[in-house]
């Protein structure tokens, strides 16, 4: 089996997609979750966008996709850090 090619700018661009993107639905659910319907609508609008780059870039190339998987990563945990920053959690 070849492996494909790889572009590692659109490797680098499909990882900070999804690294937003992933960031994005964080604050989205945080959105959600205290009922601010602006908030929610916004972030929702913005995850959409962010990810259509990353679904384009790679479904042409299925190599794409661990970069996909890596900017999720890291976007989950960069937002939940910058998330109990601005509003830490609360202990009972």
């Amino acid at each position: 089996m070849d492996l494909p090619a790889i572009d590692p700018l659109i490797g680098l661009g499909v990882a900070a997609s999804t690294a937003l993107t992933d960031a994005v639905y964080v604050f989205f659910n945080a959105a959600v979750s205290e009922r601010r319907r602006v908030a929610a609508a916004s972030w929702s609008s913005i995850w959409y966008l962010l990810s259509a780059f990353a679904v384009i870039s790679y479904t042409s190339n299925w190599a794409y996709v661990a970069f996909a998987a890596v900017g999720a990563w890291v976007g989950g945990f960069l937002s939940i850090t910058v998330l109990n920053r601005l509003v830490p959690v609360r202990k009972p």
